[in-house]
């Protein structure tokens, strides 16, 4: 279990893209996946090693010069006209909701798991599309057994009102870059290393997003161009100058799709680094002007990580939406801490921070989507607001809810004061997914600030420096999204 505190207040970014792009649950073996086991994720999903512990005090200043924390520059106007949905698992990968979503299980499960999504109020449906499986054996050989399968998932989709967000990765043998010890276990339709590794030619990635997009681009909210290209375990983008050739992957897939499809917003990136230096070197390669929006997947410090992340595209000019396609929580707690690299919470907790999350980032007007990992559980993963077995769990009727009416409160700070010895704690809790700030002032100046980060029940609990007293102070608390007029007061 790791702690994880910022003494800066004029940051919100991670240390390091390693950090701060942790992987998040597992997808079933990386980019590639097997012929039977047909993978589709339920709008939206986050990623990084979710907060643990007890409260950890970010930041502290006596006798501060200021009191007002960075905020971003961008006004949060409402957006309630952002898409709202769930990833679902796809019967093209391994290892996940085994027993669901496969062919051996007949249309009837496309058909129930798209009633689900509607039920829950869900406007789209993220679904994976592997290239390794729909052209297994050579450019234009289409399986046409994983074809049939999706235009049954595409109909099913359609008749339920639902749009999907596709995204396409996975390279075949036939065309993969991988290095010759990796291609020589290579087997067509099969799980292999090779998948992650970018094609020897874009153009034939191209060519096969532009089949998807001629065929499926009226029933489609977005086409996203491969899976978390920046994930430092390379289970989806493997090899050198990652950057540079996701870049080189955007710029021919882009024109390609938009050939045949002029009206799909195409995604780029596909981050989970909130820190921006993956995102930067990809303005340095060229790729700005070859998507319409930019799917991040934050877990971590979500409001926060949109945050940071927005301000890099504004720095360098870019002002295409983000897409929040994939965040969400694991309510593995208390059988276990850690799921996924993701701090457990119970299902309790799991119903009210996915309300609160969709409720806030309605409010975040460069947000276009708001995808929650994920429909249901699977082995190792207990993510889902369904359990394995179909049972809907508390965060089922939450979620439906929250996407029903998204600007709604996504709740209030709470503080409260108690005397230990010769100071007082601060103690309360507030909604999941940004940076707390406190602020102590003493006849009404500022005496002590500090930036803090929630524990994983959403609590905390500061003491304040004993030289400021127990008495004649006054103890203010905000989240950083909902800024200082939104705060907590307790006098001591």
């Amino acid at each position: 279990m790791r702690l994880r505190g910022y003494c800066d207040s004029q940051s919100t970014s991670r240390e390091s893209e390693r950090t701060s792009g942790a992987p998040g649950p597992s997808r079933g073996g990386g980019a590639w996946s097997g012929a039977h086991h047909y993978r589709v994720r339920m709008l939206a999903r986050l990623r990084k090693p979710a907060l643990a512990g007890l409260i950890v005090l970010c930041g502290l200043a006596w006798l501060a010069p200021s009191g007002s924390a960075r905020r971003s520059s961008v006004a949060h106007a409402a957006a309630a006209d952002a898409l709202h949905g769930v990833n679902i698992s796809s019967p093209f990968m391994g290892g996940l909701n085994l027993g669901t979503l496969s062919f051996s299980a007949s249309a009837s499960s496309l058909a129930h798991t798209m009633a689900l999504a509607r039920t829950l109020h869900a406007q789209v449906v993220r679904v994976e599309i592997p290239w390794t499986v729909l052209e297994p054996y050579g450019p234009g050989q289409v399986d046409q057994g994983a074809l049939a399968y999706t235009d049954q998932l595409v109909a099913d989709a359609q008749a339920h009102g639902i749009k999907l967000i596709m995204f396409a990765e996975g390279t075949p043998c036939w065309a993969s870059s991988a290095p010759a010890p990796i291609l020589a276990k290579c087997v067509p339709g099969q799980p292999s290393a090779a998948a992650a590794w970018p094609p020897t030619n874009d153009a034939d990635f191209a060519r096969y997003t532009a089949f998807l997009a001629q065929r499926y681009g009226a029933d489609l909210a977005a086409l996203e161009i491969w899976n978390e290209p920046d994930q430092v375990n390379e289970h989806y983008l493997a090899g050198p100058e990652k950057p540079l050739r996701y870049a080189e992957l955007l710029r021919a897939a882009y024109p390609a799709i938009k050939a045949v499809a002029p009206t799909l917003p195409v995604l780029g990136g596909s981050l989970v680094g909130s820190n921006g230096a993956f995102l930067r070197a990809l303005y340095k390669d060229g790729a700005k002007g070859y998507y319409d929006g930019l799917s991040v997947h934050f877990y971590h410090l979500t409001l926060a990580s949109l945050r940071s992340i927005h301000e890099v595209q504004v720095e360098n000019g870019d002002n295409t939406p983000l897409w929040l396609n994939e965040f969400g929580f694991s309510s593995c707690w208390p059988r276990h801490k850690i799921q996924q690299e993701q701090a457990c919470v119970t299902r309790q907790q799991q119903a009210s921070n996915l309300a609160s999350l969709v409720h806030s980032v309605a409010h975040v007007p460069y947000v276009a989507s708001a995808v929650v990992y994920k429909l249901q559980n699977s082995t190792g993963e207990e993510f889902g607001v369904v359990t394995t077995s179909g049972t809907h769990k508390l965060s089922f009727g939450a979620l439906a809810n929250a996407f029903a009416s998204p600007l709604a409160s996504p709740g209030r700070v709470r503080l409260r004061l108690r005397r230990a010895g010769g100071s007082l704690i601060a103690f309360g809790s507030a909604p999941p997914g940004d940076y707390m700030r406190l602020e102590v002032k003493q006849h009404g100046q500022l005496r002590y600030h500090a930036l803090f980060t929630l524990n994983r029940a959403n609590g905390y609990a500061l003491r304040l420096p004993a030289a400021l007293g127990t008495s004649g102070l006054s103890v203010s608390v905000y989240q950083y999204s909902l800024g200082s007029a939104r705060a907590a007061h307790a006098y001591g």
